[in-house]
């Protein structure tokens, strides 16, 4: 049965962070608040939490995982960046954005975009992620929470752990934090490229 930790949105208890964090070092898959919406975390390099995340979701090898980071630095060592790039980024970020670019030799082949050799990423603007990549020192390797034949991310916490607890480590209630998942923008190519129209605003990339 998961664990379930009531973290407030604004002023994280550092005490429930650190304990969430060892659950994620310790091979924990985690539920976690966004300023989207709730997702699916867990550490970069665990391959059975990845293997969970495709079952819960039920994702086949062509999704796009998504690392969630503290700033455009770390994001910075897991994407290739040009200048023109990270000016658009700065300018997105900390937002509701989620950015497909190439990845790095740092990020593992397994959650690579398996043809473009592409991967999410993404700063969001929230206080109890943020705490959690401070203290973890690392990037999530993250999904939004939505269940297969459902239409809208899950919203409360109490019903999140009612439907996962038999799947996931531990959820984290953050409160309500949004039901729109991210605006996704490929950057991966010449010219930015919406695949997906969700919190955050098109101006950043003039479209």
């Amino acid at each position: 049965m998961s664990q379930f930790f009531a973290i407030h949105p604004e002023t994280p208890q550092a005490r429930l962070i650190k304990q969430a964090v060892e659950i994620i070092r310790k091979g924990g898959l985690v539920v976690y608040p966004t300023d989207s919406c709730y997702a699916l975390g867990c550490q970069l390099d665990n391959k059975d939490a990845l293997e969970r995340i495709k079952r819960i979701r039920k994702l086949d090898d062509k999704h796009h995982f998504t690392l969630v980071c503290h700033d455009l630095s770390q994001l910075g060592q897991y994407a290739q960046v040009d200048n023109r790039t990270y000016r658009m980024l700065k300018a997105a970020t900390p937002g509701s954005y989620t950015f497909i670019l190439r990845a790095t030799k740092d990020v593992p082949r397994r959650v690579w975009h398996p043809k473009k050799q592409t991967i999410g990423l993404r700063v969001p603007d929230h206080p109890v992620v943020l705490a959690l990549l401070e203290e973890l020192g690392e990037p999530l390797l993250s999904s939004t929470l939505l269940l297969p034949d459902e239409t809208e991310p899950l919203t409360d916490a109490w019903s999140i752990r009612e439907r996962l607890e038999h799947e996931v480590d531990l959820v984290i209630d953050g409160g309500f934090c949004g039901m729109d998942p991210t605006t996704v923008v490929d950057l991966s190519e010449d010219y930015p490229h919406v695949i997906r129209q969700g919190c955050g605003s098109l101006a950043p990339f003039g479209l």
